[in-house]
């Protein structure tokens, strides 16, 4: 008798009704691993715009904070996945988002593009290094449960399918994307703190260009980021492709890997969802501040 496993429920599950359930069992074990890493790609993708870099470089957390401020981006953006969208806990991560978001002046069109980097590059990831990729349903659900958080952000003119994020995502870099200082400054902080979780810092300097290998050439252009050299592009590439083989080899999880669930340094006690983030930390924001009147906060 074939054993189940909790991916195997999606297929009974409506991509319109049941969006949030999918998401969730896609992201906790169809493809945890995968899916987790692209985020942090597509977190890359953000910090080629300069508008966008530049307000997170003047808070000045990059260089002093960086392992709290990827935590609680992850915790923020992992509690209303995980718990739903309109739950205790989700409802209290979007609150503190949109509290964050909204001491800044931040354009809509800066949000949208975003939220479209998270509904497009697990996609494309999973296509290029997955076990498989998402079917149209397990597509449609994740865009939709992205479409359902960006309605709770107050973010307006989202799209309606995947295809019309893609178009709308693909318009904004060609306009947007091109270096500057704060991209690289943005991206070298976090690609330091992800090899950090893999090697010790003196082996930094042979997992920089194997990560690099993963971005594309625009991307690494508007980072300031040397390419690496073909043949180890090539390799990199290969022994992705090699992984996503190996996978169907190996069993598939029966339990759900929750991100909100794993210990993390920052928070040895745990976290309280109220002190995740930046200013302001509770009390809401005392008027709207532009991105230049941020001021570094006094602790991690």
């Amino acid at each position: 008798m074939k054993s189940f496993c909790p991916e195997d429920r999606i297929p009974e599950l409506s991509p319109e009704r049941d969006f949030e359930e999918i998401a969730r069992l896609l992201t906790t074990c169809a493809f945890a691993w995968d899916i987790e890493r692209a985020l942090e790609f597509a977190l890359f993708r953000t910090y080629a715009i300069p508008s966008i870099s530049g307000l997170l470089d003047r808070t000045g957390e990059f260089g002093r904070c960086a392992e709290k401020r990827y935590d609680d981006t992850e915790l923020l953006l992992s509690e209303p996945l995980e718990n739903g969208l309109d739950s205790p806990r989700g409802r209290a991560a979007i609150g503190r988002i949109n509290e964050m978001h909204g001491c800044y002046r931040i354009s809509n069109e800066d949000m949208l593009y975003v939220l479209g980097t998270f509904v497009l590059e697990p996609v494309r990831w999973l296509e290029r290094f997955g076990r498989r990729g998402m079917t149209t349903p397990e597509r449609q659900a994740w865009t939709n449960y992205y479409r359902g958080l960006g309605t709770r952000m107050g973010i307006a003119d989202i799209p309606a399918d995947f295809n019309a994020f893609a178009a709308m995502n693909a318009d904004y870099e060609r306009r947007h994307m091109r270096f500057a200082s704060s991209n690289r400054a943005v991206g070298a902080a976090t690609l330091d703190l992800l090899l950090g979780f893999y090697l010790p810092r003196p082996l930094f300097w042979l997992g920089r260009p194997v990560a690099l290998s993963l971005m594309d050439t625009p991307l690494l252009e508007a980072m300031g980021f040397a390419p690496p050299p073909g043949w180890l592009r090539r390799g990199v590439l290969g022994a992705m492709r090699l992984r996503a083989g190996i996978l169907w080899l190996l069993p598939r999880r029966r339990r759900p890997r929750r991100v909100t669930a794993r210990f993390r340094r920052g928070y040895p006690q745990g976290y309280e969802i109220a002190e995740l983030g930046t200013w302001p930390k509770a009390g809401g924001c005392a008027g709207h501040r532009q991105a230049e009147d941020v001021r570094p906060q006094p602790e991690c």
